[in-house]
């Protein structure tokens, strides 16, 4: 901020001296207060006339006009661990991207490499925002030309979710009703929405027909950050006794929800379950761990967990055959592996590098 008031040697009385019941005024307060108003009065046309000058004044942002050739995405969530994976993707294909999210599990660090990465005019904006609060977010779709929402803002986390099941309603169900009225109010008619194997409840079946990422937990195991993981749950009915699930690496996951939206179509709702179609229990994932970082990861095994399901793995069929996509990163260890590289180059996650 500037500061216009200049300094001086010595102080200078300008108040007004009472003299026998009578106020006597200075007369140079009078003229020096003038002075200041001319001052002001002159600075600020001079401001309106610099603002006028620059190009950008007046100037619509280029997020709030649609454009030829150019497809602008926003991202909710988009500073947590799959919503900036997806818009690192979107970007790199020359999308443009707008990304909100509330940091309430996001992390700014991820949205600030992204700026880094693409800071050119027009083709990334992030908008601290609550998707709980619909006159934000109506105004953000007010203020914005979208043409697609790629919908990844939740918390999922099964334990949390069976101790504050209303807390998971408001934030998932509630906050995804006010995305889509927004969407309806701004005509903006494409949404791809990210949802968990939760949905379908426990099946009666594997694998499931018509979505787990691999967890940064073994890592902090790895560098000491915590004791050591925690298994929980010894004795459900499968091979090892540990629970299955898909884990996918986050990149063939990110891969299918931008072929989702390149072959989106007006009134057709597609339903696709995004895994490898393999299951690996619990058990096997700590032995992956361990194989790659190096390290003697102490475990210890706990009682089950409320909420989890002794198995759950996909059946990607379906997306294959109308997407055409399929897991490339299948080996659940070269995965963990180029995890932890960058867990190794960026020991403060994104605070240095």
């Amino acid at each position: 901020m500037l500061n216009f008031a200049r300094g001086r040697s010595q102080q200078r009385s300008t108040r007004s001296m009472p003299f026998a019941g009578v106020e006597h005024h200075d007369p140079k307060r009078k003229s020096n207060f003038v002075g200041k108003i001319l001052m002001a009065a002159a600075l600020t046309a001079l401001c309106i006339i610099m603002l006028k000058q620059s190009p950008a004044f007046g100037t619509p942002s280029q997020f709030s006009k649609q454009e030829e050739g150019v497809t602008h995405v926003l991202v909710t969530g988009g500073a947590g661990y799959i919503g900036s994976h997806a818009a690192l993707r979107l970007l790199r294909e020359s999308y443009r991207v707008t990304i909100v999210d509330n940091l309430s599990r996001g992390n700014i660090g991820a949205v600030k490499v992204l700026q880094d990465l693409f800071p050119e005019p027009g083709r990334l904006q992030f908008i601290y925002a609550d998707l709980g609060d619909a006159k934000a977010v109506n105004k953000i779709f007010s203020e914005n030309a979208f043409d697609a929402v790629m919908h990844f803002a939740a918390v999922a986390y099964v334990g949390e979710s069976t101790m504050d099941p209303l807390k998971y309603y408001h934030n998932i169900t509630s906050n995804t009703l006010v995305v889509l009225e927004a969407m309806a109010v701004h005509g903006v008619k494409t949404l791809i929405y990210s949802s968990t194997c939760a949905t379908y409840g426990e099946p009666e079946k594997m694998p499931i027909t018509e979505h787990g990422r691999i967890s940064g937990a073994c890592f902090d195991a790895a560098r000491g950050i915590i004791p050591g993981l925690k298994v929980k749950g010894t004795d459900y009915n499968t091979h090892d006794g540990t629970c299955i699930r898909d884990y996918i690496d986050v990149t063939d996951l990110v891969d299918a929800h931008v072929k989702a939206l390149q072959k989106a179509k007006p009134r057709n709702v597609g339903i696709y379950n995004v895994g490898t179609g393999r299951g690996r229990s619990v058990k096997e994932f700590v032995e992956a761990c361990k194989k790659a970082t190096g390290v003697k990861i102490k475990v210890d095994y706990l009682p089950r967990r409320p909420g989890d399901y002794a198995e759950v793995f996909s059946d990607p069929t379906k997306i294959y055959r109308e997407l055409n996509w399929t897991a490339q990163q299948t080996n659940l260890a070269e995965s963990l592996k180029t995890a932890w590289r960058w867990q190794k180059a960026h020991r403060d996650g994104y605070g240095a590098s």
